[in-house]
């Protein structure tokens, strides 16, 4: 089925709310929504990384200002 927006015509608070909307209907059947192999591997991966110590834990604020600091 093709789906065809007015992407356009719609604002950002319109596509924002288009985008939950979906993701709400997604979360109803979480087993159909394949997670890809490489997700997978990487969440093991951060886990052998707080068992050995090498990963450090940070409050969301703290992680919220690496993200910016990394981005600009």
């Amino acid at each position: 089925m093709e789906v065809a927006l007015p992407l356009e015509q719609m604002t950002t608070a319109d596509k924002l709310r288009v985008l939950e909307v979906v993701w709400d209907d997604l979360c109803r059947s979480p087993e159909n929504v394949p997670s890809p192999a490489w997700h997978e591997e990487l969440l093991r991966a951060r886990e052998e990384r707080l068992r050995d110590g090498t990963a450090r834990m940070v409050d969301w604020p703290e992680a919220k200002q690496q993200i910016r600091d990394a981005v600009r």
